[in-house]
């Protein structure tokens, strides 16, 4: 009975591995990854990062990955039909879909829009705003 006990307590999570190609610089560090299985992962081991920063990238990448996204919505009384927005700061990847149904939320936005401009503040919960990236004058 005691055997038993111990071999359930050397038990792991199931390790998974994985490559990557950073983002962080333009050296595009080719990484490669060990993590576990469980939800969220964690990593376990990479090498072929050349500096600290995709050291720290693979990390988040695996245990808490985060996104910067585009869309674009339709603008009434502008120069243009559409704007063009994107997220101010990384989110996390899981949230992109709510975040999404939150900006479509905001239906049609009003002209004029200038480039920099905060259309939701903290969407889904996030610590981010979505911003206006192209200038739309009104039209009268």
């Amino acid at each position: 009975m005691t055997e038993r006990k111990e071999a359930a307590s050397q038990v792991t999570s199931p390790v998974s591995a994985g490559e990557f190609t950073c983002v962080v610089c333009p050296a595009g560090c080719f990484i490669e990854a060990e993590f576990t299985d469980e939800h969220p992962p964690k990593l376990k081991s990479f090498s072929g990062a050349r500096c600290e920063k995709g050291e720290v990238w693979i990390k988040q990448e695996i245990e808490d990955p985060m996104r910067t996204f585009s869309t674009s919505l339709s603008v009434r009384g502008g120069d243009l039909e559409t704007v063009s927005l994107r997220t101010a700061r990384a989110i996390p990847r899981g949230k992109i879909f709510e975040v999404m149904g939150a900006i479509r939320a905001l239906g049609t936005l009003d002209a004029p829009l200038h480039i920099g401009q905060v259309v939701l503040r903290n969407p889904a919960g996030t610590d981010s705003e979505i911003i206006v990236t192209r200038k739309v004058n009104a039209v009268i």
